[in-house]
């Protein structure tokens, strides 16, 4: 599908400011409105397209060509993978979570191992149109000029949706889990190390794998879950889509939780809701970061490229007595992660754990298992 074909419906992308995008069709035959946001990954299209951190936006992939991998799921029926307790192989979640692609081109005709079902055809079988032929990087540099903004992909023929309505008030309740449920690391009968409680506002799979692999165990619950009755060595507090604002029940569950003094630790969303937990604030950035990030590390030279999903994050004059910056965007110095000077808790807004992208900062969730009792 890298050049139009004769079948090829028309679509178009149009932006609440009133400009349209022209090109074509793939994936779901339908009309789908969202956020409009860029991501500048390269790689890792069934790992960023399955974050849940990404519902309700329709994504913008600066890289030229997507798809020559197909997707790593059942063939025809385009399902996922999954281990022998649930957690999706391959992906970070069992569906795709955005509610667009826009590409510049994409190939239906997938070359590797793993792929089970052309990109085109894992969407359609998700629900998500897609829309290809158009110039992305010059899209990705209005939305770097003007902010993200509102927008919808109309596919030729297909019924008209209203800007709004690809508005999710709270897409965490969206993404989270639904009950308690237990992961075991491998190894039946095996001791373990560690028991962490693990807040799902939209976890992503390979959080929970990096987990068991460092053999804990692992109670994953909802997002409004008040903890009681859940017995754990340390917290954690997952990545996530949306305002972190919108989450006020989880915001009140970590401030009980931080009278435990247990080891509190976030990642992505769970960075901000932890901040405003400690009586910070946030705001949303302009354009947000989604792809490869370098960040400092607050007091030293030490710079890393991290995985990053994210358009908001915490204001740094906002950061009461004892807490301080831990991480610091090195392209527009926002706040990239925060920690406590009195007690064991801290987050970072990027993915230590990676997929896609760089592991660089790995190391932290050894560093926050280190830090059980």
């Amino acid at each position: 599908m890298k050049n139009k074909t004769p079948a090829a419906r028309q679509a178009r992308l149009v932006l609440e400011d009133g400009s349209e995008f022209s090109g074509y069709h793939f994936g779901k035959a339908r009309s789908q409105a969202g956020e409009v946001v860029f991501t500048t990954n390269m790689t890792g299209y069934p790992q960023f397209l399955t974050d849940p951190s990404f519902r309700g936006q329709i994504l913008v992939c600066t890289y030229p060509l997507l798809g020559n991998s197909g997707a790593p799921v059942k063939p025809k029926t385009c399902e996922a993978f999954m281990d022998d307790q649930g957690i999706p192989l391959h992906l970070e979640s069992p569906m795709v979570q955005v509610s667009g692609f826009v590409v510049s081109e994409t190939c239906n005709e997938p070359s590797h191992y793993s792929s089970g079902a052309s990109l085109s055809a894992w969407l359609e079988k998700n629900n998500v149109p897609g829309i290809y032929g158009i110039d992305t990087r010059a899209l990705a540099m209005r939305l770097r000029d003007h902010g993200v903004m509102q927008g919808k992909i109309l596919v030729d023929s297909c019924r008209d949706v209203t800007m709004d309505s690809g508005i999710i008030p709270n897409p965490v309740a969206d993404t989270s889990c639904l009950e308690v449920k237990t992961y075991n690391p491998p190894g039946a009968g095996k001791k373990t190390r560690a028991k962490i409680a693990l807040i799902d506002c939209g976890v992503k799979a390979n959080i929970i794998r990096s987990l068991l692999d460092r053999n804990v165990e692992v109670t994953c619950v909802p997002w409004n879950h008040d903890l009681k009755g859940i017995e754990y060595d340390g917290l954690l507090l997952s990545n996530g889509p949306g305002d972190p604002k919108a989450c006020g029940k989880t915001i009140a569950t970590i401030r009980q939780a931080f009278d435990r003094k247990k080891p509190v630790f976030g990642i992505g969303l769970g960075n901000q809701i932890m901040a405003l937990a400690a009586g910070a604030d946030t705001c949303k950035l302009p354009f947000g970061h989604r792809g490869p990030q370098p960040c400092l590390e607050a007091g030293t030279q030490r710079c890393y490229i991290t995985s990053q999903n994210h358009g908001y994050a915490v204001r740094a004059e906002s950061l009461p007595r004892g807490w301080e910056p831990w991480f610091i965007n090195a392209n527009d110095n926002s706040i990239e992660g925060i920690r406590s000077t009195r007690n064991p808790f801290s987050a970072v807004q990027f993915s230590p754990e990676g997929c896609p992208g760089p592991r660089d900062t790995e190391f932290l969730i050894d560093k926050f298992i280190d830090e059980l009792k």
